[in-house]
């Protein structure tokens, strides 16, 4: 069973940065695409960034030139830089990774 742990949530002020850590076990890390969600109060889950095994990387639009994805294999970690935070990043995020397997969630509070 694959499992995913997330870390580096908190609260930052707007135009402050987090890196939120993700980290896998029970899976060949290197083979397969991640990515990162999020899911705010009253709102559907959605794509924030996904990075391939061979490193493509898409982004929402919200969070382009702000976010951004990254993974290194050898720790079989994905990350996701977020700087210039906005309130409305404010969020659970989630790292997913594949046979839809996800992390437990990490809290990001971006306050004005």
């Amino acid at each position: 069973q694959v499992q995913l742990v997330e870390s580096g949530g908190g609260l930052v002020q707007a135009g402050g940065s987090l890196r939120l850590t993700c980290t896998a076990s029970r899976i060949s890390f290197r083979l397969n695409t991640m990515g990162w969600y999020r899911q705010a109060p009253g709102k559907e889950r959605e794509m924030v960034a996904t990075i391939t095994s061979s490193g493509i990387t898409d982004y929402a639009d919200s969070v382009k030139g702000r976010f951004t994805i990254s993974r290194d294999n050898a720790k079989s970690a994905v990350y996701l830089q977020m700087n210039s935070l906005k309130p409305e990043d404010t969020a659970v995020y989630y790292c997913a990774g594949p046979y839809n397997s996800w992390g437990q969630g990490t809290q990001v509070t971006v306050s004005s």
